[in-house]
């Protein structure tokens, strides 16, 4: 699962957005202003139950990490998280 969930930083983080973009989704920003250091991105790629593929990007480290729980929902109340 990606890190950014719970970072107070997600709302306006370049890598976050590209992630977002990546996964054809609505960003919670449209220009985000913080460059995170050092974020470490994982790439997978999944086979769904009908044999379809699909990328799935998570940041999974950052030396900008700065923990807030909950900060994604915060910005997205009522959402289901994205996993």
């Amino acid at each position: 699962m990606c890190i950014c969930i719970n970072c107070k930083l997600v709302d306006r983080c370049i890598t976050y957005h590209d992630v977002e973009k990546n996964h054809g989704v609505e960003h919670i920003c449209d220009i985000p202003n913080f460059k995170p250091i050092k974020p470490y991105i994982h790439v997978s790629i999944i086979k769904d139950l009908n044999g379809d593929s699909k990328i799935d990007w998570d940041v999974q480290s950052c030396a900008s990490f700065s923990e807030e729980s909950g900060k994604w929902s915060k910005c997205r109340p009522g959402l289901e998280l994205p996993i």
